[in-house]
């Protein structure tokens, strides 16, 4: 049995509740990613994604200078690392999401995308099936 951990991505880059808006947007630009964890001590205190700098950030017209603080979510969907991959595919589409912050012993320690169970040997299309889960809701 595949497990979260065989699949995520552990070089996770991060940014801390010091952080502004502006930084997080650079950030996700610089990487070409869609979300970033926003960490202080290895803890995980929220995540802001694309979405999230549109709606809560410039949708709210608040400057780039804004705190990481007011547009993250912090009532956050997590998994640990020897989570199956079934059980994470299940999760993202029950919660109508695309990435799974991997946490260990409170600490975050990688992010699971359905990316991440696309491209694997995953012979039973449950991220295929995630995925149309959450493109249909």
């Amino acid at each position: 049995m595949q497990t979260v951990r065989d699949v995520m991505t552990t070089n996770v880059d991060f940014c801390t509740p010091l952080d502004n808006v502006f930084e997080v947007a650079t950030k996700m630009k610089d990487l070409d990613v869609g979300a970033i964890p926003i960490v202080e001590n290895g803890e995980l205190l929220g995540m802001i994604t694309d979405r999230d700098l549109v709606v809560r950030g410039i949708a709210e017209k608040h400057p780039g200078s804004n705190p990481v603080t007011n547009v993250m979510s912090d009532h956050l969907i997590t998994i640990g690392p020897d989570t199956s991959i079934a059980e994470a595919s299940h999760l993202m589409a029950e919660h109508q999401i695309r990435r799974l912050p991997v946490v260990e012993n409170g600490q975050l320690i990688g992010i699971v995308s359905l990316g991440d169970l696309a491209v694997r040997d995953y012979s039973d299309d449950q991220a295929g099936d995630a995925l149309s889960d959450i493109s249909e809701k």
